[in-house]
């Protein structure tokens, strides 16, 4: 009962600061250039104070304390922070000196449905997961799959909804659209069962709602004493009582898809030319992974990167795309040779890119690179310090301290990307002549990772992406809605706050 009640007065004290900034409406859109470091609680109330707005907080920081700083929260919290986006210390920690920033046991129990799953795990047992998965999405029988399935559901399902959606001048969120389409794509070539979010009946999406759940509890759990969090868990209240509805959601999706496709299975048969086409035979037919638990998590960690980080980047890229529409007619410009193809072909509806046809397009793939420039999916990266070190940047680093990296930061560092580093302006990825892109290090730009994690996943992320943004803008015109407040959703996933309403017409050809 004593540690109960030491845990509860503890919680209460380290909440209180953040219950008064509230009250007295202290979130500051403005904070000092270094957060305040008040008695006992030390940064902790800035921190808290800022939450809300954490991403653009950390920019402001670091941009006025030379791309690095260190932070305390209250003594016994263990919250030593070191948060940097300079790119030598990335590259220090990525690649360098990688084993000894591993994401670590807190991290894992931040993550705990995803535990034991390549997203949580470090050393030894990451390297062999990753070995398997990349084996898994290098089989060109299933990067055709994938590559079918996105045109196919560019074509049946996308298109026409936005051609309805143009025909009615109707006005739509198009991240919930992207959403939607993304967690189908994540979905059809993980179970070979399509889950059918992206129909015309807009069915609920209670599954993809649980992972936005787990996403925005996981950014407050980051930012919190561990014991704080795990206090309101034991209590089961508040965010803690929210994430424990969507795991068991998640759970519950998991099953219900596993079901599904035994039911496929049976009624097509083990015939040879099914076998080993969704990404899920190849982990049921491994004895590596026969637990439950595990097969579970691996399922979901895949759903979150496939869908949350492509259905993210692509609102962002609508709304940059709508504020720059000399941008657009450059895109539209490279896809002219492939689209006038089509229509000497007899193509007389809707011109639809086939993925192999975009591949070679450098100013869309300039497009991509620049927002997520501006826009990284996950805009923070946490790891913790295995043995005291020094950065390149002369700081030092102790065992037991947790980094943050801003992506969402790093792109905006006058230092890093010039005086421009603001604005949107693709060219500055391509070669003096335009034909190729230049080459920009992986620890400057950290969207696709960097080192032994980089992105398994990259070349059919940006397929998808290509493939959506060439075929919509070349069919379409977007308006993005005035009036709208943008601004990022406190979470994990640098998702809109307030969604993306936009207005489509078609285009005259």
């Amino acid at each position: 009962m004593l540690s109960q009640e030491l845990l509860i007065s503890t919680a209460l004290v380290l909440l209180l600061p953040y219950y008064l900034c509230l009250r007295a409406g202290c979130r500051s859109n403005n904070p000092a250039v270094i957060p305040t470091n008040w008695p006992i609680l030390h940064m902790f109330p800035s921190f808290v104070a800022n939450l809300h707005n954490l991403q653009d907080y950390f920019t402001l920081v670091l941009a006025g304390s030379g791309h690095n700083f260190r932070a305390h929260g209250p003594p016994g919290t263990g919250m030593r922070f070191f948060v940097t986006c300079d790119p030598a210390n990335i590259r220090h920690i990525f690649t360098t000196n990688y084993t000894n920033f591993p994401k670590g046991a807190e991290f894992a129990a931040i993550f705990d449905i995803m535990g034991g799953s390549i997203f949580t795990i470090d050393g030894e047992p990451a390297r062999r997961q990753r070995a398997k998965i990349k084996g898994v999405l290098s089989s060109p029988r299933l990067v055709a799959r994938m590559e079918a399935c996105c045109r196919n559901k560019v074509e049946n399902s996308l298109l026409p909804l936005f051609a309805h959606m143009a025909s009615t001048d109707t006005s739509f969120n198009m991240q919930e659209l992207m959403s939607r389409f993304m967690f189908d794509m994540a979905a059809t070539p993980l179970f070979d069962v399509d889950p059918g979010l992206l129909s015309w009946d807009m069915p609920p999406m209670d599954a993809a709602v649980a992972m936005d759940t787990v996403m925005e509890v996981a950014l407050f759990q980051v930012m919190m004493p561990a014991s704080c969090w795990r206090l309101i868990r034991w209590l089961n209240m508040g965010p803690e009582r929210k994430l424990k509805a969507a795991h068991t959601v998640l759970c519950a999706f998991v099953m219900e898809m596993m079901d599904r496709r035994k039911v496929n299975t049976c009624r097509v048969g083990n015939d040879e030319e099914q076998e080993g086409i969704d990404i899920l035979s190849s982990f049921l037919n491994d004895p590596n992974y026969d637990d439950d638990d595990l097969l579970c998590a691996m399922i979901i960690s895949y759903m979150l990167a496939a869908r949350d980080t492509v259905g993210a980047t692509l609102t962002w890229i609508f709304y940059n795309l709508a504020q720059h529409p000399k941008v657009v007619s450059i895109i539209r410009k490279e896809l002219s040779p492939i689209a006038s193809r089509k229509v000497a072909d007899g193509v007389d509806s809707m011109v639809i890119f086939e993925p192999n046809e975009t591949k070679s397009l450098v100013y869309l793939r300039a497009v991509l690179y620049e927002t997520l420039r501006l826009h990284p999916a996950a805009p923070l990266k946490r790891k913790v310090v295995a043995a005291d070190d020094i950065m390149p940047s002369g700081r030092e680093v102790h065992a037991g301290d947790t980094i943050f990296i801003s992506l969402h930061s790093m792109g905006r560092m006058e230092g890093i990307w010039g005086k421009d580093c603001l604005n949107y302006n693709p060219d500055r990825w391509l070669s003096e002549d335009g034909n190729k892109l230049r080459y920009v290090p992986s620890h400057k730009f950290l969207a696709f990772n960097s080192g032994p994690r980089m992105c398994l996943g990259k070349d059919i992320a940006v397929m998808q992406m290509k493939t959506v943004i060439a075929s919509t803008l070349w069919n379409f015109d977007v308006e993005v809605m005035e009036g709208q407040s943008i601004q990022a959703k406190p979470s994990c996933i640098l998702e809109m706050k307030n969604g993306l309403m936009v207005k489509l017409k078609k285009r005259e050809m």
